[in-house]
């Protein structure tokens, strides 16, 4: 079903959206050193606020992002009704994450194709897009450029950080790297690490990438070309994973397009056809090198790893508290790795509230409406709100 625009936008209104939105811009001119030695010498990150910063701006909430996410989280744009952000549902008036008690900052992570400074940009160097000159980050990397966005916005601490999947990550980083400036973690959907077969599904994603006669070594930009061969089929992978046995199975079952067999190896199911379009999809607007970026920071992100692979030590830096919330169909990120996390935190004696969602959507169950997971984010987050208002 099409919408006119106004309508949209009155639909918006009704369901408690925060209104229109517009993207900011900052500039950051002294260098970033990155975990693996590398220098990028100046950077933008593009970022969107809503919701008021109180005076003692003691209710801020930052917001990480996942692989394919952006700064575009609540709200739309007054000349593009249609682009609503994706995680409008949990972020608004009145909803678990309520723009009437909190401040929310979310941004495009640095490395991105949102307007950050990332691969695609123009390194003013040479004056040629980076490319494959774009150094590997991590997610230590993000969290130096998100610490310093909120020096520019005068937040010293956050009231909490919230993310789900690799967002997550960077959330329970934000309690390792800098343990006085987050009051409160929620990671959602989330791990400690990569299992090996994590690590395998994203390597097959990048080898379909790396392995198009359009990427041209990471500089298909000066090409005129896209590898949008290797990012669909990328995508399609990674689509696979986010969704359960069940959803598929609800969706598509075995359902033939045109009702019979063709014999051939065109589209014939209805699934096909799916993934296929979410592929050709993604590969119309994501960039190829931020894909293999978003990647390899989801491998390396391992908080043990400096500790002979002892979470409890790499958590005994925390001090924050936390919310972690895991989904029975999500074997992507299963619940038993969300109770790796809270093992040592309990461990370290930190307070922690886990709650695992029955849900039937897999691994995209964190962006979805359902009402055991808002309402436990919502209970949560009042709580947290209560902290400072009177």
């Amino acid at each position: 079903m099409q919408f006119s625009g106004l309508y949209k936008v009155l639909i918006l209104t009704a369901s408690n959206s925060i209104g229109i939105v517009s993207a900011k811009r900052a500039k950051f001119d002294t260098p970033l050193v990155f975990r693996s030695g590398a220098v990028l010498p100046r950077y933008e990150l593009v970022y969107e606020t809503c919701g008021t910063l109180n005076a003692d701006k003691s209710n801020a909430i930052l917001i990480c992002h996942a692989l394919s996410g952006h700064h575009h989280v609540a709200g739309y744009y007054a000349d593009d009704p249609k682009n609503i952000g994706w995680w409008d549902n949990m972020i608004g008036p009145g909803k678990p994450v309520d723009t009437d008690k909190f401040f929310v900052v979310s941004l495009n992570n640095l490395g991105g194709c949102h307007g950050s400074t990332g691969p695609s940009s123009i390194n003013p160097e040479t004056g040629q897009p980076y490319g494959s000159g774009f150094p590997v980050i991590t997610v230590d990397d993000w969290l130096a450029s998100q610490a310093r966005l909120a020096d520019l916005l005068g937040i010293r601490q956050f009231a909490a950080v919230i993310g789900g999947s690799l967002g997550g990550m960077q959330a329970l980083q934000w309690s390792l790297s800098f343990p006085g400036r987050v009051r409160h973690v929620l990671a959602i959907a989330s791990a400690p690490h990569l299992t090996a077969q994590n690590i395998a599904f994203n390597d097959v994603a990048r080898s379909a990438i790396l392995g198009d006669p359009d990427f041209h070594g990471g500089d298909f930009y000066r090409h005129n070309v896209v590898p949008a061969r290797g990012l669909r089929l990328a995508r399609m992978l990674g689509h696979i994973t986010y969704l359960s046995d069940d959803v598929m199975a609800d969706k598509f079952g075995r359902e033939l397009r045109s009702g019979k067999f063709s014999y051939g190896y065109d589209i014939e199911f209805e699934i096909e056809s799916y993934l296929r379009y979410q592929g050709d999809k993604f590969a119309s607007y994501f960039d190829a090198n931020t894909y293999l970026l978003m990647t390899k920071a989801l491998d390396y992100f391992d908080p043990a790893h400096d500790f002979g692979g002892d979470l409890n030590r790499a958590f005994a830096r925390a001090k924050a508290d936390f919310l972690v919330i895991s989904f029975t169909t999500d074997w992507r990120f299963s619940p038993e790795r969300s109770r790796e996390i809270v093992r040592p935190l309990l461990h370290n004696r930190r307070n922690v509230s886990y709650a695992e969602i029955t849900s039937t959507h897999g691994h995209d169950s964190f962006l979805m409406e359902h009402p055991h997971y808002f309402d436990v984010m919502r209970a949560y987050l009042d709580n947290v709100a209560s902290e400072f208002v009177k």
